[in-house]
């Protein structure tokens, strides 16, 4: 037993602390709660084991068949016929890693709770057509009902509109040079400038930088309006489109001309002429990249930087073409014409799979995420619902501006449509056209500044080379059998002989003249010289040979038996 007091310093502060004594401490280890740690595992191992004895639901939740069935990546590679046991494995391995991905890519979906809900009347004869804009609007919350709203610009009309990829910026351009970029949700301004010129297209590059088509030459700017390039070699351009996956920002001027920048080393890598007349109906293929241009001839072309001719062309009209649009699958493109018709084609057979008539020629066209299909004739904008499953009857949204539309944009990962006209930007509610679930490694709109650069630099190691977009989707997933036959022929016609040994040892001088090094080099060069043309006349008797061989007739017999002479 001991005793111990506090400091000599602390006056009338002593504490009194006893001890344990050692056989108290030995009562205590021996209680029950004091068992070695190998007991208590064992103990929770047989707890474990039954629990899952006695679970009615044994195992992992199965999955649903049809959304496995939609994450499939195709059949599978038989390991039995890998040649050798350890590629077999190693093939093995890899078919069970895909498995894996794809079950867990099907049990993921039970996060992706939200859906894109659509409109629809309350009265069983009332068109969702009928119902007004301002009628949306009181019926949904506040923050969705502050989506819909007006911009009276009358002055620098009419604008072109672009959406940033995750859908939170908002870029305007007027015709008589107003460029302004802002965030659109919280109206926050990032900049406005005057660019004191014209301006015929605007485009989202990333979050910092945009391009705009001005009267001769392409200019890019940052977010603070700062002119950042100035890009003479793209000039009279009046059409723009970027492709994030390959860092390509595509122009078509009025001349016939389409030019592709490599906005990462700021390098132009490809530039052809159409002679097909003015690039002003113009746009991309979101699966594979390719560039399709509408003509007056009633053509679409589609153009690849790696062919100066057009990789395809489809008569799509009588006469002009005045909108093209393709949808984010890439298999359907709508196209409209001066004859007031609007044509859904399937870029898979490249057939027309319905056909519409409307009281005046589509001046613009647009698909959102969800597969809607906005259209603009005049003043007016109409919104149809899944055209490209089924024909269509009535239009699902329809509305009125002030003058006539410039352009059409749906935004991404949200309800709405942005309208641009000659009086200014009307931000229209389109319920059901935004994806409800977005993946925030591909386009996050709450993204930070950290997460901003991150994403930049892994889509910067992620770019695809401009040589792979290809009309065809299957061209580098398949084998090209034609040259592979040829290669394989030609392997086959080369003679391979093996080399002769040629034993040769030079003349010993007298003592003084040659050394072992100047022997060996005398040595070296007789053998080359000699085997190089021992296999000269080898090839050329084989050569002969063969020659001989398929010039020689087939001997003709009078008599069957005379074969055996």
């Amino acid at each position: 037993m001991g005793r111990y007091y506090g400091d000599e310093g602390e006056e009338g502060k002593q504490e009194e602390v006893y001890t344990v004594s050692e056989e108290t401490v030995n009562k205590i280890a021996k209680r029950q709660h004091f068992k070695p740690q190998k007991l208590r595992a064992n103990k929770y191992k047989k707890d474990r084991q039954e629990r899952r004895e006695n679970d009615p639901y044994p195992g992992k939740k199965p999955v649903n068949p049809d959304t496995l069935e939609k994450h499939q990546r195709g059949e599978g590679v038989d390991t039995q016929k890998v040649k050798t046991k350890f590629k077999q494995k190693e093939q093995k391995r890899r078919e069970d890693k895909i498995q894996f991905a794809e079950e867990q890519s099907a049990r993921t979906e039970i996060f992706l709770n939200e859906d894109a809900g659509f409109l629809e009347g309350d009265i069983e004869q009332e068109f969702t057509a009928q119902i007004k804009q301002e009628q949306i609007k009181r019926s949904v919350d506040e923050i969705s009902a502050s989506k819909r709203f007006d911009l009276n610009l009358t002055d620098l009309g009419p604008y072109k509109t672009s959406y940033s990829r995750h859908g939170k910026h908002l870029l305007l351009g007027g015709r008589r040079g107003h460029v302004a970029a802002f965030d659109w949700n919280s109206k926050t301004l990032k900049c406005e400038i005057n660019v004191m010129e014209s301006v015929h297209d605007v485009k989202w590059i990333n979050d910092s930088l945009f391009g705009v088509a001005q009267k001769k030459w392409t200019y890019v700017y940052d977010t603070q309006g700062i002119e950042i390039h100035c890009l003479k070699k793209m000039d009279h351009v009046v059409s723009l489109d970027y492709l994030p996956y390959h860092y390509l920002l595509v122009g078509g001027s009025e001349r016939g001309g389409l030019t592709w920048l490599d906005v990462s080393i700021g390098k132009i890598v490809a530039e052809t002429w159409t002679r097909m007349g003015s690039l002003e109906v113009m746009c991309q293929n979101p699966a594979t990249g390719v560039m399709m241009c509408g003509h007056g001839q009633g053509t679409v072309t589609m153009w690849t930087p790696g062919m100066k001719e057009c990789a395809g062309k489809m008569l799509t009209h009588q006469q002009a073409v005045r909108a093209v649009a393709a949808d984010r699958s890439g298999n359907y493109l709508a196209t409209s014409s001066t004859d007031r018709t609007v044509k859904i084609w399937d870029l898979r057979t490249y057939n027309c799979l319905h056909s519409y008539k409307l009281g005046a020629g589509a001046a613009q066209l647009q698909f959102s995420q969800t597969g809607l299909l906005g259209l603009a004739f005049g003043n007016k904008v109409e919104v149809y619902k899944n055209p490209t499953v089924e024909k269509v009857v009535h239009p699902y949204i329809k509305h009125q501006v002030f003058k006539n539309i410039a352009s059409l944009n749906f935004c991404p990962y949200e309800d709405v449509l942005g309208v641009g006209h000659g009086g200014g930007f009307t931000s229209m509610l389109v319920p059901g056209s935004g994806e409800p679930n977005f993946d925030a490694l591909e386009a996050n709109p709450y993204q930070t500044v950290k997460q901003r650069q991150e994403s930049e630099v892994k889509s910067l190691l992620d770019k695809i080379p401009f040589e792979l977009i290809s009309v065809d989707r299957e061209a580098l997933t398949g084998v090209d059998a034609p040259t592979l036959e040829e290669k394989i022929e030609d392997r086959n016609k080369k003679l391979f002989i093996k080399p002769l040994n040629i034993e040769f040892d030079p003349r010993q001088k007298m003592k003084g003249k040659q050394g072992s090094a100047k022997r060996h080099h005398i040595k070296r060069t007789v053998v080359e010289q000699n085997r190089g043309s021992k296999l000269k006349k080898d090839l050329s008797n084989k050569e002969e040979r063969r020659e001989g061989q398929a010039k020689k007739p087939a001997p003709v017999y009078k008599n069957v038996l005379d074969r055996f002479k």
